[in-house]
């Protein structure tokens, strides 16, 4: 167990998303990244979320990567990175969901949480498989070519989920984070991803 009191670990929002034909440079692609918050209780199995869809399975999807949970308080670095690439004209509120993900958390970041730890619902287990690697679209997301390379360098990229105890998630609602082997953060998997690209 960590130090981190489940007051502290919060679920803020579950966010869902269909996946529709994106136009980024150029090119039209399939792209699921445009997640809302929803009410209410939502039902988790195996592969994820329902009424939630993935448009490329192997980045997001599947057992391993059913579900793709990211800390709230990156938020505040997203909106000051889009001020000063001048895709924004004022620090304007980016809603959750903004970055792609399904669960938009509080209290739990990169470096405190390792591969194999445990959120703990109160209906549901989820267990943290793998850091998100970005891509060109969520550079398109964020409106600057350099958006996926800032959330790797800085380990804000969040992190997957599989599903242990399948049940209900809901916005509002605390957790527990019950530790793994603790081996390998998700901070230190993204850098050491992120140096295999630069060799």
């Amino acid at each position: 167990m960590t130090g981190a009191s489940a007051a502290d670990l919060r679920l803020h929002s579950v966010n869902l998303g269909a996946a529709i034909a994106l136009q980024i440079g150029g090119r039209r692609v399939l792209s699921a990244i445009g997640k809302r918050a929803v009410w209410g209780p939502v039902r988790v199995g195996p592969l994820g979320l329902q009424g939630d869809e993935q448009a490329d399975l192997s980045v997001h999807g599947g057992l391993d990567k059913a579900v793709y949970a990211y800390p709230l308080e990156h938020y505040d670095f997203w909106r000051a990175q889009r001020l000063a690439h001048g895709v924004s004209l004022f620090d304007e509120e980016l809603p959750p969901g903004f970055a792609g993900e399904n669960l938009s958390i509080t209290g739990l970041l990169e470096p405190d949480v390792f591969v194999g730890d445990e959120l703990h619902f109160a209906h549901c287990v989820l267990r943290v498989t793998a850091p998100r690697e970005p891509c060109f679209k969520f550079n398109a997301v964020m409106g600057f070519s350099q958006a996926a390379r800032l959330m790797a360098v800085h380990a804000r990229c969040g992190f997957y989920l599989s599903v242990a105890q399948p049940g209900t998630l809901e916005a509002g609602e605390t957790f527990r984070l019950v530790s793994g082997q603790r081996a390998l953060s998700i901070a230190q998997a993204i850098r050491g991803k992120l140096a295999k690209h630069l060799r």
